[in-house]
Protein backbone atom coordinates (compact mmCIF):
# COMPACT_ATOMS: atom_id res chain seq x y z
CA UNK A 1 0.00 0.00 0.00
CA UNK A 2 1.23 3.36 -0.68
CA UNK A 3 1.51 6.48 1.21
CA UNK A 4 0.19 8.91 -1.39
CA UNK A 5 -1.84 8.78 -4.70
CA UNK A 6 -1.43 10.60 -7.78
CA UNK A 7 -4.51 11.93 -8.99
CA UNK A 8 -5.22 13.39 -11.74
CA UNK A 9 -7.54 16.05 -11.98
CA UNK A 10 -10.16 16.73 -14.85
CA UNK A 11 -12.42 19.64 -15.00
CA UNK A 12 -14.68 19.74 -18.05
CA UNK A 13 -15.42 23.57 -18.15
CA UNK A 14 -12.79 25.61 -20.19
CA UNK A 15 -14.17 28.81 -18.77
CA UNK A 16 -11.68 31.17 -17.62
CA UNK A 17 -13.60 31.74 -14.32
CA UNK A 18 -15.02 27.99 -14.09
CA UNK A 19 -16.97 27.55 -11.10
CA UNK A 20 -16.03 23.59 -11.69
CA UNK A 21 -12.03 24.58 -11.49
CA UNK A 22 -13.14 26.62 -8.07
CA UNK A 23 -15.06 23.75 -6.73
CA UNK A 24 -11.95 21.05 -8.06
CA UNK A 25 -9.21 23.23 -6.46
CA UNK A 26 -11.35 23.41 -2.88
CA UNK A 27 -11.58 19.69 -3.08
CA UNK A 28 -7.80 19.78 -3.55
CA UNK A 29 -7.60 21.56 -0.31
CA UNK A 30 -10.09 19.22 1.67
CA UNK A 31 -8.93 16.37 0.89
CA UNK A 32 -6.58 14.12 3.01
CA UNK A 33 -2.57 13.96 2.41
CA UNK A 34 -2.71 10.91 1.23
CA UNK A 35 -4.25 12.04 -2.40
CA UNK A 36 -1.68 14.23 -4.33
CA UNK A 37 -3.26 16.51 -7.05
CA UNK A 38 -2.47 17.79 -10.66
CA UNK A 39 -4.80 19.22 -13.51
CA UNK A 40 -4.67 17.65 -16.51
CA UNK A 41 -5.63 20.07 -19.26
CA UNK A 42 -7.99 19.04 -21.76
CA UNK A 43 -8.99 22.15 -23.56
CA UNK A 44 -6.26 21.91 -26.35
CA UNK A 45 -6.57 18.54 -27.46
CA UNK A 46 -8.38 18.46 -31.47
CA UNK A 47 -10.61 16.55 -31.76
CA UNK A 48 -10.56 12.37 -31.72
CA UNK A 49 -9.79 11.34 -35.25
CA UNK A 50 -8.64 7.26 -35.88
CA UNK A 51 -7.19 8.31 -38.84
CA UNK A 52 -4.72 10.56 -36.79
CA UNK A 53 -3.90 7.70 -34.64
CA UNK A 54 -0.80 5.89 -34.33
CA UNK A 55 2.60 6.71 -34.56
CA UNK A 56 2.02 10.29 -36.14
CA UNK A 57 -0.48 11.16 -33.95
CA UNK A 58 -1.18 14.74 -32.59
CA UNK A 59 1.62 16.05 -30.01
CA UNK A 60 -1.43 16.99 -27.77
CA UNK A 61 -2.51 13.30 -27.48
CA UNK A 62 0.59 11.69 -26.76
CA UNK A 63 1.25 14.49 -24.25
CA UNK A 64 -2.21 13.69 -22.71
CA UNK A 65 -1.87 10.09 -22.48
CA UNK A 66 1.35 9.90 -21.47
CA UNK A 67 0.13 12.29 -18.36
CA UNK A 68 -2.74 10.28 -17.23
CA UNK A 69 -0.13 6.59 -17.18
CA UNK A 70 1.23 7.24 -13.94
CA UNK A 71 -2.02 8.51 -12.23
CA UNK A 72 -3.56 5.98 -9.86
CA UNK A 73 -6.93 7.52 -10.03
CA UNK A 74 -9.19 10.89 -11.75
CA UNK A 75 -11.07 13.34 -10.36
CA UNK A 76 -13.68 14.32 -13.20
CA UNK A 77 -15.56 17.88 -12.07
CA UNK A 78 -17.65 18.79 -14.43
CA UNK A 79 -20.63 20.94 -15.72
CA UNK A 80 -23.61 19.64 -17.30
CA UNK A 81 -23.99 20.86 -21.05
CA UNK A 82 -27.69 19.35 -22.82
CA UNK A 83 -27.98 16.40 -20.35
CA UNK A 84 -24.87 15.69 -21.04
CA UNK A 85 -20.81 16.18 -20.68
CA UNK A 86 -19.20 18.99 -22.55
CA UNK A 87 -17.52 17.93 -25.79
CA UNK A 88 -13.88 18.53 -24.35
CA UNK A 89 -14.41 16.09 -21.69
CA UNK A 90 -15.96 13.62 -24.03
CA UNK A 91 -12.95 14.04 -26.63
CA UNK A 92 -10.56 13.60 -23.50
CA UNK A 93 -12.30 10.22 -23.28
CA UNK A 94 -11.96 9.13 -26.18
CA UNK A 95 -8.00 10.29 -26.73
CA UNK A 96 -7.00 9.13 -23.50
CA UNK A 97 -8.88 5.97 -24.35
CA UNK A 98 -6.62 4.74 -27.57
CA UNK A 99 -4.99 3.17 -29.55
CA UNK A 100 -6.98 0.37 -28.95
CA UNK A 101 -5.91 -2.05 -26.40
CA UNK A 102 -4.21 0.84 -24.94
CA UNK A 103 -6.37 2.97 -22.95
CA UNK A 104 -4.97 5.46 -20.54
CA UNK A 105 -8.25 5.00 -18.25
CA UNK A 106 -8.33 1.33 -17.49
CA UNK A 107 -8.46 0.38 -13.73
CA UNK A 108 -8.01 3.61 -12.62
CA UNK A 109 -10.82 4.49 -9.71
CA UNK A 110 -12.65 7.72 -10.60
CA UNK A 111 -14.30 10.47 -8.81
CA UNK A 112 -17.34 12.78 -10.74
CA UNK A 113 -18.47 15.54 -9.00
CA UNK A 114 -21.02 17.78 -11.46
CA UNK A 115 -22.64 21.02 -10.98
CA UNK A 116 -25.06 23.33 -12.26
CA UNK A 117 -26.34 26.79 -11.81
CA UNK A 118 -29.66 24.75 -11.31
CA UNK A 119 -30.74 22.55 -8.58
CA UNK A 120 -30.33 19.42 -10.15
CA UNK A 121 -26.65 19.81 -9.71
CA UNK A 122 -25.73 18.27 -12.91
CA UNK A 123 -27.28 14.79 -12.22
CA UNK A 124 -27.87 14.53 -16.30
CA UNK A 125 -24.02 14.74 -17.05
CA UNK A 126 -22.61 12.86 -13.98
CA UNK A 127 -24.65 9.81 -14.83
CA UNK A 128 -23.66 10.21 -18.71
CA UNK A 129 -19.84 10.37 -17.85
CA UNK A 130 -20.57 7.06 -15.67
CA UNK A 131 -21.39 5.43 -18.79
CA UNK A 132 -18.40 5.70 -20.44
CA UNK A 133 -16.13 5.34 -17.36
CA UNK A 134 -18.20 1.55 -17.17
CA UNK A 135 -17.18 0.74 -20.85
CA UNK A 136 -13.72 2.47 -19.94
CA UNK A 137 -13.04 -0.08 -17.31
CA UNK A 138 -12.66 2.93 -14.69
CA UNK A 139 -14.63 1.81 -11.09
CA UNK A 140 -16.43 5.06 -10.39
CA UNK A 141 -16.97 5.96 -6.76
CA UNK A 142 -20.93 5.09 -5.95
CA UNK A 143 -21.05 7.46 -2.62
CA UNK A 144 -21.40 9.48 -1.67
CA UNK A 145 -22.98 10.99 -4.49
CA UNK A 146 -21.89 14.62 -5.48
CA UNK A 147 -24.54 16.42 -7.59
CA UNK A 148 -23.70 20.14 -6.52
CA UNK A 149 -26.57 22.70 -7.46
CA UNK A 150 -27.09 26.56 -7.00
CA UNK A 151 -22.81 26.71 -8.29
CA UNK A 152 -23.95 30.57 -8.22
CA UNK A 153 -23.23 31.75 -4.54
CA UNK A 154 -20.78 29.23 -3.60
CA UNK A 155 -17.10 31.42 -3.95
CA UNK A 156 -17.07 34.92 -2.67
CA UNK A 157 -14.81 37.31 -5.25
CA UNK A 158 -11.22 35.93 -3.79
CA UNK A 159 -12.98 32.05 -4.80
CA UNK A 160 -13.12 31.04 -1.04
CA UNK A 161 -16.05 29.04 -0.70
CA UNK A 162 -18.85 30.63 0.96
CA UNK A 163 -21.24 27.68 1.76
CA UNK A 164 -20.00 25.72 5.26
CA UNK A 165 -22.35 23.31 4.08
CA UNK A 166 -21.10 22.55 1.08
CA UNK A 167 -17.26 22.89 2.53
CA UNK A 168 -18.28 19.77 4.94
CA UNK A 169 -19.59 17.91 1.90
CA UNK A 170 -16.90 18.33 -0.40
CA UNK A 171 -14.43 17.66 2.88
CA UNK A 172 -16.60 14.22 3.47
CA UNK A 173 -16.64 13.08 -0.53
CA UNK A 174 -12.48 13.91 -0.61
CA UNK A 175 -12.16 11.82 2.28
CA UNK A 176 -14.44 8.93 0.60
CA UNK A 177 -12.55 9.51 -2.46
CA UNK A 178 -9.18 8.84 -0.71
CA UNK A 179 -10.66 5.76 0.68
CA UNK A 180 -11.84 4.66 -2.79
CA UNK A 181 -8.40 5.28 -4.63
CA UNK A 182 -6.71 3.61 -1.71
CA UNK A 183 -9.21 -0.02 -1.98
CA UNK A 184 -9.35 -0.05 -6.02
CA UNK A 185 -5.43 1.54 -7.65
CA UNK A 186 -3.30 -1.02 -8.96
Amino acid sequence: MKDSYDIAVIVGSLRKDSINRKVANAIVNLAPESLSFRFVEVGSLPFYNPDLDGENAPEEWKSFRASLAPADGVLFVTPEYNRSVPAALKNALDVGSRPAGESSWSGKPAGIVSGSLGGIGGFGANHHLRQSLTFLDMPAMQQPEAYIGAFGGLFDDKDQMTNDGTRDFLKQFAAAFADWVKLHAK
